[in-house]
C-alpha cells in the first residue's frame, strides 16, 4: 500500500518482497557504520524483521520501504517512529549505498516529515545522528530541523535535531 509519493518516489509499507533488498542494504558495513545495528544473518531474518514489524498497527504509522517509480527498485526505508519510552516522534532513513548522494534520502525524509505535521498532526518530530555521521546531519539540516543537543549514541557522541509543528 502506497502512503506516499514524490515525483521519484513511492514510499510504501513493508512488505515481504522487500526482504532481499533490506537483506542486501543492511549487509553493507558502510551502511551500517552509524547505526548501532548488526547485518541480517539472511533474507529469512529480513523476512521475519519485515513481517514482526507492528509500529504501524500500533501507532498508525512506521518506517516505509522507499522504491524508485521509474522501475521499482528497493532504495532503503524512511518514516516515522513513536518511542513510547521518551514520548518522541523520530524521524529516521536508510538507504542503499549505490542509492547515496542522489538527493533520494532528503527527498524521503522532507516527504515524511511533512506526512507526519500535515497528515499525522503531530507537534514534534526529531532526528538522531551519531556525529560522525555529516551527510545524516546534513540531510536533517535541509529539511529544516534544527540542532537541539548532544547525547549519548550507544557510546558514541551524538546529536538530536528537532523540528516543531508551529499551527497557524
Amino acid at each position: 500500500m502506497t502512503i506516499i509519493e514524490t515525483a521519484r518516489l513511492r514510499l510504501t509499507v513493508f512488505s515481504e518482497k522487500d526482504a532481499e533488498g533490506f537483506f542486501n542494504m543492511n549487509n553493507n558495513p558502510e551502511v551500517l557504520r552509524y547505526t548501532g545495528d548488526l547485518p541480517f544473518e539472511n533474507i529469512e531474518a529480513a523476512k521475519a524483521f519485515i513481517l514482526s514489524y507492528d509500529h504501524y498497527q500500533k501507532y498508525g504509522y512506521g518506517r516505509w520501504t522507499i522504491r524508485r517509480k521509474s522501475d521499482n527498485v528497493y532504495l532503503g526505508f524512511c518514516g516515522l517512529k513513536y518511542h513510547s519510552d521518551m514520548q518522541e516522534v523520530d524521524l529516521g532513513y536508510r538507504l542503499d549505498r549505490k542509492y547515496w548522494g542522489k538527493g533520494y534520502a532528503t527527498e524521503a525524509a522532507r516527504v515524511c516529515l511533512d506526512y507526519g505535521f500535515k497528515i499525522l498532526k503531530i507537534d514534534r518530530i526529531i532526528g538522531r545522528s551519531e556525529i560522525k555521521n555529516k551527510a545524516s546531519i546534513h540531510i536533517l539540516e535541509k529539511i529544516g530541523m534544527q540542532f537541539l543537543k548532544e547525547f549519548d549514541f550507544d557510546g558514541q557522541l551524538g546529536v538530536i535535531y528537532e523540528k516543531n509543528n508551529f499551527k497557524t
